[in-house]
């Protein structure tokens, strides 16, 4: 093909929605940080008491019985059995407290554009945006399939933060979508 054949294609290519957004930053589905609105199972192993669901406030904290309030935003689960032990302990509640996190209920995702139910759906671990699409109702006649518009508030990385400002990239099918997403399936151009 020559360039005066290519000039329309690229032309066409350049002005598509979304073609201006940065590539959204690739997740690691195992370095899932808790943040508000998270609900998880915490078990204490032989005290029913401490035992539990707890949802993370938006103050990034879980409320559990005889400590209070436990920073929770920006821990993985693991990262929040070990605060929790160190917890118990501190307060001489248990000696040798054995502690199992595991997420109940994830922040939901949210789908919008070009499919055909918008809306407020709930996350499922290795979701993906074609997946949230799908989920949706699958794409319209107009939509572009390729990529999405994605905004993602991220997490804080060490305890005492609790949310970044929001980022807005694009993101391919196949990448992974996180709790909290705001994924925009954009109209195409005809």
């Amino acid at each position: 093909m020559r360039l005066y054949q290519l000039l329309p294609i690229l032309v066409l290519a350049a002005c598509s929605p979304g073609s201006d957004l940065p590539m959204l930053p690739t997740v690691v589905s195992a370095d899932y940080r808790l943040g508000a609105g998270d609900a998880v199972r915490i078990i204490t192993f032989g005290e029913d008491s401490l035992t539990g669901e707890f949802r993370v406030n938006d103050s990034g904290s879980i409320a559990l019985p005889l400590l209070g309030p436990v920073r929770s935003a920006g821990l993985t689960p693991a990262e929040l059995e070990t605060s929790v032990m160190a917890a118990l302990k501190r307060a001489h509640l248990l000696r040798n407290p054995s502690v199992s996190v595991e997420v109940v209920t994830y922040r939901p995702i949210f789908v919008l554009g070009e499919v055909n139910r918008p809306g407020q759906y709930p996350y499922q671990p290795g979701m993906t945006v074609v997946t949230a699409a799908a989920v949706a109702g699958g794409f319209t006649y107009r939509a572009v399939e390729g990529y999405a518009s994605v905004v993602r508030t991220p997490i804080g990385m060490a305890v005492g933060t609790t949310m970044g400002d929001p980022i807005e990239g694009k993101a391919v099918r196949q990448a992974y979508v996180q709790p909290g997403d705001v994924i925009t399936i954009l109209e195409r151009r005809f």
